[in-house]
């Protein structure tokens, strides 16, 4: 690796023989760790902020407070006549629940006042002094698993030229200085052969239009192993010996180059600290859906990162993106082990971020977060389906962290990271269990028949009964405690005339508020349906896999929307019906529920259009600042991925392609992982099986036919396959 310290500034267009697509190795060993073991008590960091013990008392207390006064308001609406089964199981429901909220309500109010005295960046971060001088190696992966390989690439060109056009202000170097200690990696976990391919061409021709050949580099592995902790993992075994720092991009994911010279120089200034997160701004929406989720992340996102912030300290969570952090540290002390037991449990850890953040702090390395720091994108799905598809896989991963929870020597904020992640999941059935048995609860009082003779010393009868008055009281409480960081967040807003004029102005934004809250109030209950069945299916042992993630819109068929939401609708009917034959005031409370769940397909089909989304944003609803002036780095990853897609992609990509132009097949060929070493490596079933359907084939067109994707992607990973299939494209125009 001592050639990537002495590369020339300047890339020249070598030929690609003399253009390895990979460095040469510098190991570093990533153990797993032990969650039994008992590490060395983790030392306060000198990155800790003063008075941290006083501002996690104010939110602990305050929520704990808080907790304390609805719980006593719902019990005396309950316990009119005495708690019935029922009653006590609605009540502790709504204790816990109530702390969640009360949680949220209370982190936000400090956020509030953060954002105010404009906190929330730290670590001697000053966004307007002159950009620092890097002085160590620091890596930027881009892991990508199946996706649009144009979209990948072209946020790799844009963020290398943002990183390229930063130079080093103050001390009068040439432009070039700064993207000297940055080298770029595309980590790829493709399993299908024709992204693969075209992987490939676009990382080739990617390498031509910079100019740059020694510090923009591409692997594929053939196997997912650990899916993407995995995937970060073999690189740091692989080369991670060479960088003090690596910077973790999603492949939908953006940062302007000053963001991160920024944040290199903050780790080269704390020796203690092992990750720094930003907040990742979601852009680029286009559907209602995804339009409401840029918003709601822009105005009310800072307000909940500032606050979290602010009681966290150097104790930190990491989001599996967007953050630099330090390699060393990243290797000795976040390697993840193998939870016990079979899937979904057992196995790999999928949500891995959680855990790397909390083993980085046991381990006495500081993990901070800085919202104020500009400059971090990502987008977000396009729909709600799309959403739950995610949210299908981290619900399997953070319901794993109940494994995680009693390792030793974890920091007890981290504890209660897991936790939240745990509970950001649970609360979903939880919700439906309560509002179950507030229907039931109300369905016993009106037919249950009193209890002439109760127990105990009693001249009355006893009924069934509650507090009507005090009942929307507690309602009214608990919406107010629900809502309120939304209020805050605008209140915030205004006294942000930058953010104030990039959302339209003060009304404009409000009525965005407004929007936002109702539709995704109506969305609530069908988000909350659906993960309660992801909850009931992760328990009875069914795992859910890793399915790519769908960036663009696009119309998902009405007989889609119906196979996923019906039940939800159903669901609802049933829901409304009864609370309408217990009583009709009952109905109208839960209104906006029924409606939600009775809308389910409409509701998903209509945010997740992308005429209506235009619609949207041609009125100025749900605006950003970064959608009327964007980023200078978003604007150039937009243009090139239009220049990408107008590209012929079968000039890009593709089997017959490749076998057909002899530059893409040979840096092909140099791109193969390691052969196996027989008696060491175990025997690829998958490729021996696609080995013998290429000696059966007569021509290309009948091997492409037998053989499935992974047994493609096998082949095509083998120097024989390639010989064979160099072969077969070959014999029809020999004979």
């Amino acid at each position: 690796m001592d050639s990537l310290r002495t590369a020339p500034s300047r890339a020249s267009a070598a030929p690609l023989e003399l253009a390895p697509s990979l460095p040469d190795e510098k190991p570093l060993a990533m153990p797993a760790q032990s969650l039994r073991a008992a590490p060395p008590s983790a030392r306060r960091l000198a990155t800790s902020p003063p008075g941290i013990r006083a501002r996690r008392a104010f939110v602990l207390g305050g929520t704990l407070a808080l907790t304390a006064g609805g719980a006593n308001e719902m019990y005396r609406a309950l316990s009119v006549g005495g708690l019935t089964p029922l009653e006590l199981l609605a009540l502790l429901l709504y204790v816990a629940l109530f702390a969640w909220i009360a949680f949220a309500f209370v982190s936000a109010l400090a956020g509030f006042v953060s954002r105010l005295r404009r906190g929330g960046l730290g670590l001697e971060i000053a966004p307007d002094a002159p950009l620092p001088r890097c002085t160590t190696l620091t890596a930027l992966l881009m892991p990508t698993y199946n996706e649009a390989p144009a979209r990948v690439f072209a946020g790799v060109q844009a963020v290398y030229e943002s990183l390229a056009a930063t130079g080093a202000p103050e001390s009068g170097a040439p432009e070039t200085e700064t993207i000297e200690q940055f080298r770029i990696f595309v980590l790829s976990d493709t399993t299908d052969p024709e992204i693969w391919l075209a992987e490939e061409a676009e990382f080739l021709a990617l390498r031509q239009r910079t100019g740059d050949h020694q510090r923009i580099f591409y692997r594929r592995r053939p196997r997912n192993i650990a899916r993407k902790s995995g995937n970060i993992a073999e690189w740091v075994e692989r080369f991670g010996g060479a960088f003090e720092q690596m910077l973790i991009l999603d492949a939908d994911s953006l940062m302007a180059g000053e963001t991160i010279v920024r944040l290199v120089a903050a780790m080269e200034r704390h020796a203690q600290v092992g990750l720094i997160q930003t907040l990742p701004l979601i852009v680029n929406g286009a559907t209602p859906f995804a339009r409401m989720q840029q918003f709601a992340g822009r105005v009310y996102g800072p307000l909940i990162a500032h606050g979290i912030a602010w009681w966290h300290g150097a104790e930190g969570n990491y989001w599996g993106h967007n953050a630099m952090i330090r390699t060393r540290a990243f290797a000795t002390q976040a390697g993840l082990p193998q939870l016990r037991g079979r899937k979904p449990f057992g196995g790999h850890i999928l949500s891995h971020d959680f855990i790397e953040a909390a083993l980085l702090r046991r381990g006495g390395w500081a993990v901070h977060m800085v919202p104020g720091l500009a400059g971090s994108y990502e987008e977000c799905p396009p729909s709600l389906s799309d959403v739950l598809v995610r949210d299908r896989r981290w619900c399997q991963g953070n319901l794993q962290h109940a494994a995680i929870l009693p390792a030793r020597g974890l920091h007890w904020i981290s504890r209660l990271h897991l936790l939240s992640g745990i509970g950001s999941f649970i609360t979903a059935p939880m919700w439906l269990l309560f509002l179950s048995a507030g229907l039931l609860t109300a369905l016993q009082g009106s037919l249950q028949p009193p209890d002439y003779f109760p127990s105990g010393p009693s001249l009355f009868p006893k009924w069934p009964a509650q507090d009507p008055v005090r009942s929307m009281w507690v309602f009214v409480g608990t919406m107010a405690v629900l809502l309120a960081p939304k209020l805050l967040s605008y209140l915030a807003l205004l006294a942000d005339p930058p953010l104030r004029r990039g959302c339209g102005g003060a009304l404009r934004a409000l009525a965005g508020v407004l929007l936002e809250t109702l539709v995704a109030g109506l969305l609530a209950p069908v988000t909350m349906f659906i993960q309660s069945g992801a909850v009931v299916e992760i328990l009875l042992g069914r795992d859910g896999g890793w399915q790519p993630q769908r960036r663009d819109g696009g119309r998902i068929p009405l007989r889609e929307h119906m196979r996923r939401y019906a039940g939800a609708s159903a669901f609802g009917l049933v829901l409304g019906g009864a609370a309408y034959l217990i009583a009709l005031p009952l109905l109208l409370w839960m209104l906006p529920v029924v409606l939600g769940l009775t809308l389910a397909i409409p509701l998903a089909m209509s945010t997740g259009d992308g005429k209506l989304g235009e619609a949207l944003r041609r009125s100025g609803l749900l605006q950003t600042p970064e959608e009327r002036k964007p980023p200078a780095v978003l604007s150039r990853a937009r243009a090139l991925f239009s220049e990408l897609e107008r590209g012929n992609v079968a000039e890009r990509g593709g089997v017959r392609r490749l076998l057909t132009d002899p530059a893409l097949l040979d840096a092909h060929r140099r791109m193969l992982p390691p052969q196996r070493r027989p008696g060491r490596d175990p025997i690829d079933a998958t490729l021996l099986v696609g080995l013998a359907k290429l000696e059966e084939a007569t021509d290309l067109d009948q091997a492409l036919a037998s053989l499935s994707k992974t047994e493609t992607a096998a082949v095509l990973a083998d120097a024989r396959g390639i010989d064979r299939m160099v072969e077969l494209e070959r014999a029809p125009r020999a004979a």
